[in-house]
């Protein structure tokens, strides 16, 4: 259980926020304190954001992002833990993405982007009811002992690198959880959970949504992880399995569909399309409460959904301090690996570097109640939890891609059909 405490903490060092972490955060990890170390593949940050964008060319994106092994192959942005803290806004990669390279590779990278969008989309207006199946079943397996076993080559290679870099490309991902839930039989959402863990970029909207896709929650039609998919994309695994005389997924999977099952109304119409979006612009005044008499915010209160330069209210307010607060309860709750605090540690060092930057251990609610802090709006359920309680006395709008509509998201290309051309 958690202490009751609310222990301010000191600023972290950018380059030594693994011992940082292992000190004040370690025993919330998954690894436990002896086991925090960063990722040796992304190191967080305004300013290591700001270098991969710059980097990223989306030549030869179309044909490439599907790569696994070698690197070398491999078309992949590898944005997207900056994406996930909003450390690089939808929009600024939209735009990047535009400013050149052939229209095809522009097109397919965008269309990610969007993907994401929708994601975001869908979980900020069911929240949790993502858990259930969107649409369909899964149907039941007799499981395997593991999910992923490390002697079949494949798994042993994905699995090592979402582990020790806390990142994996969009192809291995589908493998991860075809293998967990298709091959295994195993629960969808232990899988997801599992991978959230460790992922950098690890973001319920877009992780959630994957494995509901992947495993047949969402359309009826599982993917099926085989060795065909393996022998394409990463020859080199199978020639170096130790199985690879008796693979265990050889042959495809037999295909079994999912019944349907009653969706969530919300999914086809949002009843409160203003409470997903958020303020279109600035609120005044305590967040659900009357504007009258508003009062000066004293700090911006920062949250892992937007930690980045651009952050409307950092932006709006560039000489109050930032205040940001390691919610306890819910990683004692989830258990991350140790990576992922690393990183979002280096983010904040690398914040302190150009304006002052407060950080807490607790609940967000007891350590911000009755605080006046400006705060910019976060698209998910627990946001909205923590603000109805901090009360903001100023919250700016979340830089949406695409403004969300209160229309179908049963499907990406329901919701794409509804954009603006």
């Amino acid at each position: 259980m958690e202490p009751a405490t609310h222990a301010q903490l000191p600023r972290p060092d950018f380059d030594d926020a693994a011992a940082w972490v292992a000190e004040h955060l370690g025993d919330l990890t998954l690894e436990g304190p002896s086991g925090v170390v960063a990722s040796p593949r992304f190191r967080g940050g305004q300013t290591a954001a700001d270098a991969a964008l710059e980097a990223f060319d989306v030549s030869g994106y179309a044909r490439s992002r599907s790569g696994v092994w070698p690197p070398s192959r491999r078309g992949a942005s590898g944005l997207s833990p900056y994406i996930r803290y909003g450390l690089l806004p939808l929009p600024r990669v939209w735009r990047a993405a535009g400013e050149g390279g052939d229209a095809r590779d522009v097109k397919k990278f965008q269309d990610e982007l969007l993907w994401q969008e929708y994601a975001r989309h869908l979980y900020a207006r069911v929240g949790g009811g993502m858990r259930s199946p969107l649409r369909y079943d899964v149907p039941k397996r007799e499981p395997w002992t593991d999910p992923w076993p490390r002697e079949m080559g494949c798994m042993d290679a994905v699995v090592g690198e979402l582990e020790r870099d806390g990142w994996a490309v969009n192809q291995t991902r589908m493998w991860l959880a075809s293998q967990w839930t298709i091959r295994a039989g195993h629960p969808w959402r232990d899988g997801d959970d599992a991978m959230f863990a460790h992922l950098l970029d690890g973001s319920r909207a877009a992780n959630r949504l994957g494995w509901q896709w992947t495993v047949g929650a969402g359309t009826g039609k599982p993917y099926g992880f085989s060795r065909w998919q393996v022998e394409k994309r990463a020859p080199a695994f199978c020639k170096r399995c130790a199985l690879r005389e008796a693979c265990p997924i050889q042959d495809w999977p037999e295909e079994q569909r999912g019944s349907k099952v009653d969706e969530d109304p919300r999914v086809r119409r949002d009843p409160d399309v203003d409470g997903t979006t958020g303020p279109r612009d600035v609120a005044i005044g305590r967040w659900g409460g009357a504007s009258d008499d508003p009062e000066t915010p004293e700090a911006v209160w920062l949250t892992a959904e937007s930690l980045g330069d651009a952050d409307p209210a950092l932006a709006a307010h560039p000489d109050l301090p930032a205040v940001f607060v390691f919610d306890a309860p819910l990683l004692a709750r989830l258990r991350l690996s140790g990576k992922r605090l690393v990183f979002l540690a280096e983010t904040l060092a690398d914040l302190a570097s150009r304006r002052t930057v407060e950080l807490h251990r607790g609940d967000p609610v007891a350590v911000l109640s009755g605080r006046a802090v400006a705060a910019t709006y976060a698209p998910i359920p627990g946001w909205r939890r923590r603000a109805s309680s901090i009360a903001p006395v100023e919250v700016h709008p979340w830089p949406w891609l695409a403004w969300p509509r209160d229309g179908s998201l049963a499907s990406y290309s329901a919701w794409r059909k509804q954009l603006p051309r």
